[in-house]
């Protein structure tokens, strides 16, 4: 009976040590942003270009970027507020997506490069400057 209790004891234990070895994991499997996703974040991002705000925009995504989690709880809590002034299915799509830690990283990629000028393209031999 005691040989019998050694043997299946670390067959359970192991069992349960793999179960529980990503039980408080914060990172889940590698999620892809799919159309829609990428389509609202680049509305995002033209909205703050557009009103030259791609500095400020920046500095306040990266110092709130952990608390990103956060940020959509409270998103899903005001919903019936702020449901009044956007749609209902925006406000889910940008909660979820605030779920996500690679979001903002991806957000803030998008503004800087709609923020930076084009490149000029290079002036032809022999032509002057202005």
């Amino acid at each position: 009976m005691a040989s019998s209790t050694k043997t299946v004891l670390p067959g359970k234990w192991g069992k349960i040590r793999a179960e529980l070895a990503h039980a408080f994991s914060t990172h889940s499997g590698p999620e892809r942003f799919t159309g829609e996703d990428i389509e609202l974040l680049e509305r995002m991002a033209d909205a703050v270009v557009k009103r030259g705000m791609a500095a400020p925009a920046t500095v306040f995504l990266e110092s709130l970027g952990p608390m990103n989690f956060l940020g959509s709880q409270a998103l899903y809590f005001l919903t019936p507020i702020v449901e009044w002034a956007f749609q209902a299915i925006e406000i889910e799509q940008v909660a979820r997506l605030l779920e996500r830690r690679d979001t903002i990283a991806r957000l803030i990629a998008i503004i800087e490069t709609k923020a930076t000028p084009p490149i000029p393209p290079p002036a032809p031999e022999g032509a002057s400057a202005p």
